[in-house]
């Protein structure tokens, strides 16, 4: 086939990678016209080629987003898959992994009626989760910073109380003392961890005005941050991760994508269920759970239904499936609330469709 020729295309399979991208393209009837590699800086050229309106699928990547709004600004239909649904329709299983049976599988799990796709996000959604990436790099730094401080404080003998502010309040002063047996270079270089340790904490900050100031300009933000257990972070987090909340038909559903509903193994009409299948998002799962967390640790201080609704589950089920139930709770919330425009009412009394509220 000519270089320039157009490629009858209407569905593409791509799986990318650094240098190369692999392709696999099929026609209207399932025909296979392409499984080829391209150099990156020959793929959108490639793809110039292909009929307005054609399917390109590719799987999550880091990149997949970016090449995804490129495709879409040349007129193609571009999709993102997740690896999961895509991997039962690698026709040679697990043992034929390679490029190219990695494109068809993916070609071919797109061809699928009810397949589900990634939301494709905008420059804007990514650039404000580079902000929450950073944050979470640095929070790890800084936590492995002091636990190294706190470390070589032991090598001399020196125990210091757990907790970062504990360990705050007494560093100048241990680093002054001459009674302890530490020398000159330990002093020197646990000053240095210890101006490592304040650089992280300004970083930290800079982080936290960036997500403060997104909320202030963001009505949706503000929104999502009224429920109990979200907070400023989650909301943002959640806005800038999901983006429209009405591409779920329901909260359910929500909560599903987000990994956040037990995993079932059924068979013969008998239910097994397990732990959560931690789909989706894990970032802003572990933001809902570490928030849900803090709710059923205070909620004996409050009397809403919610705060009794979880107290009750604590009491049946545990601490565990309280936190993680709750988290649920709210993701399901948080679609209702995003969807229908509404401020969040800790007091709201979820009916069925045809109940009454009892008199």
């Amino acid at each position: 086939m000519d270089k320039n020729t157009q490629v009858p295309a209407v569905r593409v399979g791509v799986d990318l990678s650094k240098r190369v991208i692999q392709v696999h393209a099929v026609d209207g009837g399932g025909q296979v016209l392409t499984n080829r590699a391209l150099a990156r800086d020959k793929f959108l050229a490639w793809c110039a080629l292909l009929q307005a309106g054609c399917m390109v699928v590719m799987e999550v990547s880091s990149s997949a987003h970016h090449w995804a709004r490129a495709l879409r600004a040349m007129g193609l239909d571009a999709r993102i898959i997740s690896a999961h649904l895509a991997a039962p329709y690698r026709a040679e299983g697990h043992c034929g992994k390679n490029d190219a049976n990695d494109a068809a599988a993916i070609c071919e799990a797109a061809s699928r009626p009810h397949m589900r796709f990634v939301p494709v996000k905008s420059v804007e959604q990514q650039s404000l989760l580079c902000v929450h990436r950073l944050r979470e790099g640095l929070k790890a730094d800084r936590t492995a910073c002091i636990n190294r401080i706190r470390g070589l404080l032991l090598e001399f003998g020196i125990a210091v109380p757990s907790g970062s502010r504990a360990l705050r309040l007494v560093l100048d002063e241990l680093l002054e003392d001459g009674a302890n047996e530490m020398n000159g270079l330990a002093r020197m270089t646990l000053r240095r961890a210890q101006a490592q340790w304040r650089e992280l904490d300004e970083h930290l900050a800079w982080c936290d005005e960036r997500l403060a100031s997104h909320e202030q300009e963001n009505p949706e933000v503000r929104r999502a941050g009224q429920l109990m257990g979200i907070g400023p972070v989650g909301a943002s987090a959640a806005v800038a991760t999901v983006g429209d909340f009405k591409q779920f038909k329901s909260g359910a559903q929500f909560g599903a994508w987000l990994g956040l509903v037990p995993r079932q193994h059924s068979s013969g009409g008998k239910p097994h269920l397990g732990t959560i299948t931690k789909r989706g998002d894990a970032y802003l799962r572990t933001l809902l759970i570490q928030g849900a967390k803090s709710v059923v640790n205070t909620a004996h201080t409050r009397s809403d239904p919610i705060s009794r609704w979880v107290l009750a589950l604590k009491e049946r089920s545990g601490w565990q499936k309280a936190v993680v139930a709750l988290a649920n709770k709210n993701a399901r919330i948080l679609w209702a609330v995003m969807t229908r425009g509404e401020r969040f009412d800790p007091h709201h009394i979820s009916l069925k469709p045809g109940a009454t509220l009892p008199s």
